[in-house]
């Protein structure tokens, strides 16, 4: 039998000698497989974690195989030539799947970390291959990571200590933690232990696998409301979480649609599981409401609000609030005080894991998690809006309520999805682990499905024509930007020798993702954010316009900006049109903000609250008007949902409009049909809908090729 170094290729078809080839290197034939599988994926712009870890572990491969051939001296010239043309192959379709999914590209860096996930994927691959692994190499080892210290080293002189949190330190009445949960369960071996089951999870909300809402089993409400104090009265769909509480559930994703009460709701929780002492995380525009929510709902209770260094904690309260922004010098206190339960309001803001607010959030969690006196504390995420981007805005989430952690599901969950019986290779598995992972405790009701007696909403567009020249001004520097697009894409075009008649959406794609990045931190010239906020101010003038005509005929209206330059002119505007208006900025103290609220809702001679969207445009109630004027575009529905919801939630007794003002002819349009077409995601995921999910890049990306791609055409 011939050497493998004599090999030479013959004429007896292109079969035996891809055959013959497979042989020298049986891992090509499974990359080039799996490399079609990731690229497929990305053009339909669904990239998860699952493919990113293939993507992450076809690069080490091809660069493991490329060193091995080249340096295989059994291998012909001319056999060795073939294979490498083949990893070249593979390392293109690489290449071109990370210039249409650019945060694919740190993977291909070669000191890139690997997961014990993509260890294990690269062993199963080598294994298919039928390469003989060592007994190291089959073994999979993870190290279990150090734990992280409440406070971070780099905050400790950061650190504040209130008298009265001294005083009640020493007169701490709280039992010494319950370590007796402390779980034999998690070094149980069970039968999914050896799969990667993240993306499984994520993908089965992606797919809203099996419809329906995402709810986990409730029971039905009391028919007597024994909770609410004298006056107030709890909705069913209040009560019936309640009553889950009551029967033991402890961690909750409530993700009731913005309106729907889920403060009151939680502050009754907690009530009823008696987890005091409360610590409430939440956004700095919602302190003043949470404590009047407590005051409200639970008038027995104390309730603390933790301003800047803590100087007037009543640290003897049973309910503390502290917003997000000064919650990183009270970490230390906080995580000695022996919370019973912990609140985190909009917890879409810890969406970023690496964010430090995530950071802090999670680790005073984790912290509440081992040391609550009598264990099983009461853990609740508040969110109207869990899902911005992507599923995976879930993770966060998931880590604070302690469903998964270090990558993985953790014991509860664990058995909830080795009881189906099923694996990610079995067709029913995402229906039964997305039921799995709901009945861990999400919670989402919708306006349309529990509060019948609600009035509807619509948004309603209204096109209008910005000032001659500035409309000149504005559409001038769009023609600036697509221009400096359709060079830099040329540019790219030529330097390939590509055919320039034929229109390259990979390339369309890296040219306004470069342009994107730019003008991140670009200064002084015209991108795609300032042209944002140039249109806002041509529009103020118009919008206060519409809104003081609004409020001279039909009452209160709420004005939403994005910019503090569009408010001021719109403020002005209202000035000289001798309306009187409050304002709601990010830059006031708290009690300045509700005394803002209190005045909209109570002053009749107030007509119009001026509000900035991000700052104002959670945890406010301004249900005084019925109409909303949107002067600014936001980049996600979910902003403008939860500014529109502002007005539209209980108590609301008008049917509510939101007029949002559109610049024709610019750049404001095609925001505008973007925002609209990315709504799919929470619909499918959440809700239950067969909605079709648009593309998950953002709005700024996806408006730059657009741009491009009509200027190409033209």
């Amino acid at each position: 039998m011939p050497h493998n170094g004599q090999r030479r290729a013959s004429g007896r078809g292109s079969s035996r000698a891809a055959a013959r080839h497979d042989d020298d290197a049986p891992i090509i034939p499974i990359l080039a497989r799996k490399v079609r599988e990731v690229e497929a994926k990305a053009q339909k712009g669904k990239v998860g974690p699952t493919n990113r870890t293939k993507f992450q572990v076809i690069a080490f491969l091809v660069r493991e195989e490329r060193a091995r051939v080249k340096s295989d001296e059994t291998l012909s010239d001319s056999s060795r030539a073939e294979l490498l043309k083949r990893l070249d192959g593979v390392a293109t379709i690489l290449a071109k799947t990370a210039a249409r999914d650019t945060s694919l590209i740190s993977l291909l860096e070669v000191d890139q970390a690997t997961s014990p996930v993509a260890q294990r994927m690269r062993r199963d691959w080598l294994i298919e291959s039928g390469k003989e692994l060592s007994a190291d190499e089959l073994i999979i080892t993870v190290e279990k990571p150090a734990v992280e210290p409440t406070v971070p080293a780099e905050l400790a002189e950061k650190q504040v200590l209130p008298q009265s949190v001294k005083s009640r330190l020493l007169a701490s009445p709280f039992l010494a933690p319950d370590f007796t949960r402390a779980t034999a369960a998690d070094t149980v071996r069970r039968r999914l232990d050896g799969w990667e089951l993240m993306g499984p999870l994520y993908k089965a909300f992606e797919l809203g696998a099996g419809g329906g809402s995402a709810t986990m089993e409730l029971p039905e409400a009391p028919k007597v409301d024994r909770l609410a104090p004298k006056g107030l009265e709890i909705m069913r769909h209040q009560a019936r979480f309640v009553e889950s509480v009551r029967d033991g559930h402890r961690t909750f994703l409530l993700a009731d649609e913005p309106g729907l009460g889920k403060t009151a709701q939680s502050v009754l929780a907690a009530s009823v599981a008696d987890a005091y002492p409360l610590l409430a995380v939440v956004p700095n525009v919602v302190k003043m409401n949470w404590a009047r929510e407590v005051q409200q709902w639970t008038p027995q209770r104390r309730v603390t609000v933790i301003h800047g260094d803590g100087r007037d904690v009543d640290a003897f309260s049973d309910v503390f609030v502290v917003n997000y922004a000064v919650l990183d010098r009270h970490l230390s206190w906080l995580g000695k005080l022996g919370f019973r339960g912990m609140v985190v309001d909009e917890a879409h803001f810890i969406k970023n894991l690496h964010s430090q607010r995530s950071q802090h959030v999670l680790s005073l969690a984790n912290r509440i998690r081992q040391n609550a006196p009598g264990g099983d504390p009461l853990l609740m995420a508040l969110t109207g809006t869990p899902l911005i981007n992507d599923v995976e805005d879930f993770n966060a989430i998931w880590q604070f309520l302690g469903w998964v952690k270090d990558g993985k599901p953790t014991s509860a969950l664990m058995e909830k999805l080795d009881a189906t019986g099923l694996t990610p290779a079995d067709n029913g598995f995402y229906r039964e682990a997305r039921e799995a992972v709901i009945s861990m405790g999400i919670v989402r009701r919708r306006k349309v499905d529990v509060a019948k007696d609600l009035p509807s909403k619509r948004v309603a567009d209204l096109p209008v024509e910005l000032d001659d020249e500035e409309a000149r001004s504005i559409r001038a520097a769009e023609r600036e930007l697509a221009e400096r697009l359709l060079a830099r894409y040329r540019r790219i075009i030529a330097a390939r020798g590509d055919d320039a008649s034929v229109i390259d959406d990979d390339v369309i794609r890296l040219v306004a993702q470069s342009e994107l990045d730019e003008s991140k931190g670009a200064r002084g010239t015209e991108n795609v954010f300032t042209m944002v906020r140039r249109i806002g101010k041509a529009k103020a003038q118009l919008a206060a316009d519409y809104a003081g005509q609004l409020a001279r005929s039909v009452g209160k209206v709420v004005f939403f900006a994005k910019h503090i330059d569009v408010m001021d002119a719109a403020e002005q505007a209202f000035e000289q049109q001798d309306i009187k208006t409050v304002s709601l900025r990010g830059d006031q103290p708290a009690a300045a903000r509700q005394q803002a609220v209190d005045a909209f809702n109570n002053d009749p001679t107030v007509s119009v609250a001026v509000c900035s969207l991000t700052a104002a445009g959670v945890g406010v109630n301004l249900q005084a008007a019925s109409n909303v004027v949107l002067a600014e575009l936001s980049w996600t529905d979910a902003e403008q949902t939860q500014a529109i919801d502002r007005v539209h939630r209980i108590g609301q007794e008008e049917p509510v409009t939101a007029w949002r003002i559109i610049a024709a002819h610019t750049l404001d349009t095609k925001i505008a049909e973007l925002i609209d077409s990315k709504k799919g995601l929470a619909a499918r995921a959440l809700d239950g809908s067969d909605t079709e999910i648009g593309s998950q890049d953002a709005v700024q990306l996806t408006a730059l090729m657009q741009l491009l791609r009509e200027t190409l055409e033209s």
